[in-house]
């Protein structure tokens, strides 16, 4: 470990039964109450491009699994995430204008609604209500589809668009939604180029705060704390906790993030909910969590 940055450890959060070991997992999220999903298929990773194809989401709550069978899935590497109602939403993030990517089960696992977000998916999460909230990617961003071009959009669970990112006073367009944190009604995002941390209220609009922490992946938010988790080259397991302030971040401690034993992390994913930046290495069974609301607030060091 860098000697001048302490280490923050991860808590073990939820675990994929061993039963269910034997089939692949295809994608994993924690969604906005709490539970963690993972969606699975018999099939290995390269005969998902023969669509469609049966799975079925184990879903862990509170320390309970249950399944839910979906049919005819489509997206090959999908993203997705759990609707209030106990359905699910899957989308392939790379598509044609022609296509529609996105899947909305019910709780039964019968398809219910498919329609188009846009190409170049980065974050597609779902918020307590139901509406979707998707982030892109610099492909989609400057691609073709003028559906992608805002960089970070608000669906309803049946596609219709509800709200759009426009540039507002201290932030650029957004190139690239490095993160993004929904949590209630409401979302946080750091984008590519200016790196701002954006708070978006739909009914309120968006406030941007000047931020200095570049390249950051993850962001978590309690009270007035922040939390800003990755970074370029070095500074790729950096967590930065830090102060907002009506106008900016101010950084109050660096350090690097963990898993719980000590060791260095691994090729990740993580899904970022209010307080807590949940992280999923490879072979993407388990989950682990950041909640920065139980950390203890020391100054940055010098």
């Amino acid at each position: 470990m860098t000697p001048d940055r302490p280490t923050i450890r991860l808590a073990a959060f939820a675990r994929l039964p061993r039963t269910y070991r034997d089939l692949h997992v295809v994608h994993s999220t924690v969604d906005a109450f709490g539970r963690a999903h993972w969606l699975l298929t018999e099939r290995p990773p390269e005969s998902r491009r023969e669509k469609p194809y049966d799975a079925v989401v184990v879903t862990v709550e509170d320390g309970r699994p249950y399944e839910t069978h979906l049919s005819a899935v489509a997206a090959s590497f999908p993203s997705f995430d759990a609707l209030p109602d106990g359905g699910f939403v899957v989308a392939e993030p790379r598509s044609r204008a022609h296509e529609e990517h996105v899947q909305v089960f019910d709780a039964l696992g019968r398809l219910s609604w498919t329609f188009r977000v846009g190409d170049g998916i980065e974050h597609l999460l779902t918020d307590e209500a139901g509406d979707l909230w998707v982030g892109y990617f610099d492909e989609g961003v400057y691609g073709d589809d003028e559906l992608s071009w805002p960089g970070l959009r608000r669906w309803s669970q049946t596609g219709e668009p509800l709200w759009t990112y426009r540039p507002v006073d201290g932030a650029s367009e957004i190139s690239d939604c490095y993160a993004l944190n929904v949590s209630g009604r409401s979302a946080w995002a750091c984008a590519y180029t200016h790196f701002s941390v954006l708070e978006i209220r739909p009914d309120q609009g968006v406030k941007s705060r000047v931020n200095k922490v570049r390249g950051a992946k993850g962001l978590a938010v309690h009270d007035r704390r922040v939390a800003l988790f990755g970074g370029y080259e070095n500074d790729h397991d950096r967590l930065v906790i830090g102060e907002l302030t009506d106008t900016g971040v101010t950084a109050v401690t660096e350090g690097l993030l963990v898993r719980p034993d000590g060791t260095h992390l691994g090729r990740r994913r993580l899904v970022c909910r209010g307080p807590r930046i949940y992280v999923q290495e490879e072979p993407f069974t388990g989950w682990e969590v950041l909640d920065i609301s139980l950390q203890p607030e020391r100054p940055m060091a010098h």
